[in-house]
Protein backbone atom coordinates (compact mmCIF):
# COMPACT_ATOMS: atom_id res chain seq x y z
CA UNK A 1 0.00 0.00 0.00
CA UNK A 2 1.48 3.33 -1.08
CA UNK A 3 0.69 6.47 0.93
CA UNK A 4 1.96 9.69 -0.59
CA UNK A 5 2.18 13.38 0.16
CA UNK A 6 2.38 16.30 -2.28
CA UNK A 7 2.52 20.01 -1.53
CA UNK A 8 0.79 21.00 -4.75
CA UNK A 9 1.18 24.80 -4.34
CA UNK A 10 -2.25 25.63 -5.72
CA UNK A 11 -4.53 22.80 -6.79
CA UNK A 12 -6.17 24.71 -9.63
CA UNK A 13 -2.88 25.91 -11.09
CA UNK A 14 -1.26 22.46 -10.87
CA UNK A 15 -4.27 20.24 -11.58
CA UNK A 16 -2.88 18.79 -14.85
CA UNK A 17 0.40 17.91 -13.11
CA UNK A 18 -1.46 16.44 -10.14
CA UNK A 19 -3.68 14.24 -12.30
CA UNK A 20 -0.61 13.18 -14.27
CA UNK A 21 1.20 12.16 -11.10
CA UNK A 22 -1.81 10.22 -9.79
CA UNK A 23 -2.15 8.36 -13.09
CA UNK A 24 1.54 7.46 -13.21
CA UNK A 25 2.06 6.41 -9.58
CA UNK A 26 -1.46 5.46 -8.38
CA UNK A 27 -0.99 5.78 -4.61
CA UNK A 28 -3.68 4.22 -2.42
CA UNK A 29 -3.78 7.50 -0.48
CA UNK A 30 -2.55 10.93 -1.52
CA UNK A 31 -2.28 13.78 0.98
CA UNK A 32 -2.18 17.26 -0.53
CA UNK A 33 -1.06 20.53 1.05
CA UNK A 34 -1.39 24.16 -0.02
CA UNK A 35 -4.46 23.50 -2.10
CA UNK A 36 -5.20 27.24 -1.80
CA UNK A 37 -8.93 27.05 -2.44
CA UNK A 38 -12.13 27.42 -0.49
CA UNK A 39 -14.09 24.25 0.19
CA UNK A 40 -16.63 24.93 -2.57
CA UNK A 41 -13.86 25.36 -5.15
CA UNK A 42 -12.21 22.00 -4.58
CA UNK A 43 -12.21 19.97 -7.85
CA UNK A 44 -13.53 16.72 -6.37
CA UNK A 45 -15.19 15.67 -9.63
CA UNK A 46 -11.84 15.62 -11.43
CA UNK A 47 -10.56 13.01 -8.99
CA UNK A 48 -13.75 10.98 -9.01
CA UNK A 49 -13.35 10.57 -12.78
CA UNK A 50 -10.11 8.66 -12.19
CA UNK A 51 -11.37 6.65 -9.21
CA UNK A 52 -10.34 8.77 -6.22
CA UNK A 53 -12.64 10.07 -3.50
CA UNK A 54 -11.62 13.05 -1.42
CA UNK A 55 -12.10 14.94 1.81
CA UNK A 56 -10.63 18.40 2.26
CA UNK A 57 -10.23 21.41 4.55
CA UNK A 58 -9.91 24.53 2.42
CA UNK A 59 -9.09 28.19 2.88
CA UNK A 60 -9.34 31.02 0.38
CA UNK A 61 -6.01 31.73 -1.29
CA UNK A 62 -3.82 30.12 1.37
CA UNK A 63 -3.00 26.84 3.08
CA UNK A 64 -5.58 24.05 2.75
CA UNK A 65 -5.19 20.28 2.95
CA UNK A 66 -6.93 17.33 1.29
CA UNK A 67 -6.80 13.54 1.36
CA UNK A 68 -7.60 11.40 -1.67
CA UNK A 69 -8.18 7.64 -1.46
CA UNK A 70 -8.35 5.14 -4.30
CA UNK A 71 -11.88 3.73 -4.55
CA UNK A 72 -13.16 4.79 -1.14
CA UNK A 73 -13.91 7.94 0.85
CA UNK A 74 -11.71 8.64 3.88
CA UNK A 75 -13.54 9.08 7.18
CA UNK A 76 -12.67 12.37 8.88
CA UNK A 77 -11.47 11.97 12.48
CA UNK A 78 -10.26 15.50 13.14
CA UNK A 79 -10.37 18.64 11.00
CA UNK A 80 -8.13 21.37 12.32
CA UNK A 81 -5.41 20.90 14.92
CA UNK A 82 -6.81 20.90 18.48
CA UNK A 83 -5.46 23.17 21.19
CA UNK A 84 -6.23 26.67 19.95
CA UNK A 85 -9.89 27.50 19.22
CA UNK A 86 -8.87 30.83 17.66
CA UNK A 87 -6.63 29.22 15.03
CA UNK A 88 -8.57 29.51 11.75
CA UNK A 89 -5.81 28.34 9.40
CA UNK A 90 -6.53 25.15 7.44
CA UNK A 91 -3.43 23.06 8.09
CA UNK A 92 -4.53 19.75 9.61
CA UNK A 93 -6.74 16.89 8.43
CA UNK A 94 -6.83 13.50 10.18
CA UNK A 95 -8.67 10.57 8.59
CA UNK A 96 -9.20 6.83 8.78
CA UNK A 97 -8.87 4.87 5.56
CA UNK A 98 -7.69 1.34 4.71
CA UNK A 99 -7.52 0.55 8.46
CA UNK A 100 -4.89 3.25 8.90
CA UNK A 101 -4.89 6.61 10.67
CA UNK A 102 -3.54 9.19 8.27
CA UNK A 103 -2.70 12.70 9.42
CA UNK A 104 -2.08 15.28 6.71
CA UNK A 105 -0.29 18.44 7.88
CA UNK A 106 0.91 21.72 6.45
CA UNK A 107 3.05 23.08 9.26
CA UNK A 108 3.54 26.87 9.46
CA UNK A 109 6.61 28.30 7.75
CA UNK A 110 7.53 30.63 10.62
CA UNK A 111 9.32 33.37 8.69
CA UNK A 112 10.36 36.00 9.43
CA UNK A 113 12.00 34.97 12.66
CA UNK A 114 12.05 36.02 15.39
CA UNK A 115 8.50 37.29 15.51
CA UNK A 116 4.85 36.29 15.82
CA UNK A 117 4.93 33.95 12.82
CA UNK A 118 7.81 32.00 14.35
CA UNK A 119 6.05 31.92 17.71
CA UNK A 120 2.95 30.54 15.95
CA UNK A 121 5.06 27.85 14.28
CA UNK A 122 6.54 26.65 17.57
CA UNK A 123 3.19 26.71 19.33
CA UNK A 124 1.66 24.76 16.44
CA UNK A 125 4.41 22.15 16.71
CA UNK A 126 3.75 21.73 20.42
CA UNK A 127 0.03 21.27 19.74
CA UNK A 128 0.93 18.76 17.03
CA UNK A 129 3.07 16.84 19.49
CA UNK A 130 0.18 16.68 21.95
CA UNK A 131 -2.13 15.30 19.27
CA UNK A 132 0.48 12.81 18.04
CA UNK A 133 0.96 11.55 21.58
CA UNK A 134 -2.78 10.97 21.83
CA UNK A 135 -2.73 9.02 18.57
CA UNK A 136 0.27 7.01 19.77
CA UNK A 137 -1.63 6.10 22.93
CA UNK A 138 -4.39 4.59 20.78
CA UNK A 139 -1.82 2.09 19.42
CA UNK A 140 -3.25 2.32 15.91
CA UNK A 141 -1.30 2.09 12.65
CA UNK A 142 -0.67 5.76 11.92
CA UNK A 143 1.34 8.04 9.67
CA UNK A 144 1.72 11.80 10.04
CA UNK A 145 2.90 13.19 6.74
CA UNK A 146 3.05 16.39 4.79
CA UNK A 147 5.02 19.62 4.58
CA UNK A 148 6.62 20.07 8.00
CA UNK A 149 8.56 23.21 7.02
CA UNK A 150 11.49 21.89 9.07
CA UNK A 151 14.91 20.92 7.72
CA UNK A 152 15.80 18.37 10.41
CA UNK A 153 19.62 18.25 10.05
CA UNK A 154 22.43 19.74 8.00
CA UNK A 155 22.34 16.54 5.92
CA UNK A 156 18.92 17.59 4.66
CA UNK A 157 19.99 20.71 2.72
CA UNK A 158 22.42 21.39 -0.08
CA UNK A 159 24.11 24.18 1.91
CA UNK A 160 23.45 24.75 5.62
CA UNK A 161 24.94 28.25 5.37
CA UNK A 162 22.46 29.27 2.68
CA UNK A 163 19.51 29.20 5.09
CA UNK A 164 21.16 29.52 8.46
CA UNK A 165 18.84 32.36 9.48
CA UNK A 166 15.65 30.79 8.11
CA UNK A 167 12.87 29.59 10.42
CA UNK A 168 13.07 26.13 8.82
CA UNK A 169 16.55 25.58 10.26
CA UNK A 170 16.41 27.28 13.65
CA UNK A 171 17.43 25.19 16.67
CA UNK A 172 13.94 25.61 18.17
CA UNK A 173 12.31 24.20 15.02
CA UNK A 174 14.71 21.29 14.85
CA UNK A 175 14.37 20.54 18.55
CA UNK A 176 10.57 20.45 18.23
CA UNK A 177 10.87 18.00 15.33
CA UNK A 178 13.33 15.79 17.21
CA UNK A 179 10.97 15.65 20.17
CA UNK A 180 8.40 14.02 17.87
CA UNK A 181 10.92 11.34 16.97
CA UNK A 182 11.87 10.90 20.63
CA UNK A 183 8.21 10.10 21.34
CA UNK A 184 8.56 7.00 19.17
CA UNK A 185 7.77 8.13 15.62
CA UNK A 186 9.98 6.99 12.74
CA UNK A 187 11.12 9.37 10.00
CA UNK A 188 10.78 7.00 7.04
CA UNK A 189 12.97 8.82 4.53
CA UNK A 190 15.74 9.52 7.04
CA UNK A 191 15.70 5.88 8.16
CA UNK A 192 16.23 4.64 4.59
CA UNK A 193 18.69 7.44 3.72
CA UNK A 194 20.91 7.88 6.79
CA UNK A 195 23.53 9.86 4.88
CA UNK A 196 20.99 12.46 3.83
CA UNK A 197 21.22 14.19 0.48
CA UNK A 198 17.54 13.68 -0.32
CA UNK A 199 15.62 16.83 -1.26
CA UNK A 200 11.86 17.40 -1.55
CA UNK A 201 11.80 21.16 -2.30
CA UNK A 202 13.59 23.40 -4.78
CA UNK A 203 12.83 27.13 -4.87
CA UNK A 204 11.64 28.72 -8.10
CA UNK A 205 14.35 31.38 -7.75
CA UNK A 206 18.06 31.48 -8.64
CA UNK A 207 18.03 28.28 -10.69
CA UNK A 208 17.67 26.14 -7.58
CA UNK A 209 16.16 23.21 -9.48
CA UNK A 210 18.71 23.30 -12.28
CA UNK A 211 21.58 23.36 -9.77
CA UNK A 212 19.92 20.85 -7.42
CA UNK A 213 19.98 23.37 -4.58
CA UNK A 214 17.21 21.79 -2.57
CA UNK A 215 16.32 20.61 0.90
CA UNK A 216 14.05 18.13 2.68
CA UNK A 217 10.98 19.53 4.45
CA UNK A 218 8.33 16.97 3.44
CA UNK A 219 8.33 14.08 5.89
CA UNK A 220 6.41 10.91 6.74
CA UNK A 221 6.50 9.89 10.41
CA UNK A 222 5.32 6.37 11.19
CA UNK A 223 3.91 5.00 14.42
CA UNK A 224 5.56 1.82 15.75
CA UNK A 225 2.65 -0.19 14.33
CA UNK A 226 3.41 1.09 10.82
CA UNK A 227 7.19 1.35 11.06
CA UNK A 228 7.40 -2.43 11.21
CA UNK A 229 5.48 -2.58 7.91
CA UNK A 230 7.69 -0.17 5.97
CA UNK A 231 8.92 -1.70 2.71
CA UNK A 232 10.26 1.33 0.87
CA UNK A 233 10.02 5.10 0.61
CA UNK A 234 11.07 7.74 -1.84
CA UNK A 235 10.68 11.06 -3.60
CA UNK A 236 9.14 11.41 -7.08
CA UNK A 237 11.83 13.91 -7.98
CA UNK A 238 11.25 13.98 -11.73
CA UNK A 239 7.83 15.59 -11.24
CA UNK A 240 9.54 18.74 -9.93
CA UNK A 241 11.19 19.22 -13.32
CA UNK A 242 8.02 19.21 -15.39
CA UNK A 243 6.30 22.21 -16.92
CA UNK A 244 4.39 24.39 -14.43
CA UNK A 245 5.36 22.08 -11.58
CA UNK A 246 4.99 22.66 -7.87
CA UNK A 247 8.16 23.71 -6.07
CA UNK A 248 7.83 20.47 -4.04
CA UNK A 249 8.22 16.90 -5.23
CA UNK A 250 5.86 14.19 -3.93
CA UNK A 251 7.08 11.81 -1.24
CA UNK A 252 5.74 8.30 -0.52
CA UNK A 253 5.98 5.28 1.73
CA UNK A 254 5.23 1.70 0.70
CA UNK A 255 3.76 -0.49 3.43
CA UNK A 256 2.76 -4.09 3.93
CA UNK A 257 -1.02 -4.38 4.02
Amino acid sequence: MRIASFNINGIKARLPRLLEWLAETRPAVACLQEIKTQDEGFPAAEFEQIGYQAVWHGQKGFNGVAVLADGTRPVVVQQGLPGDPEDAQSRYLEVEVFDTRIVNIYLPNGNPQPGPKFDYKLAWMERLRTRMRAIMAEEVPAVVLGDYNVIPTDRDIWSPKAMADDALMQPESRDAYMRLLADGWTDAIATHNPRGGVWTYWDYQAGAWQRDHGFRIDHALLSPELADRLLACGVDKDHRGREKASDHAPIWVELHR
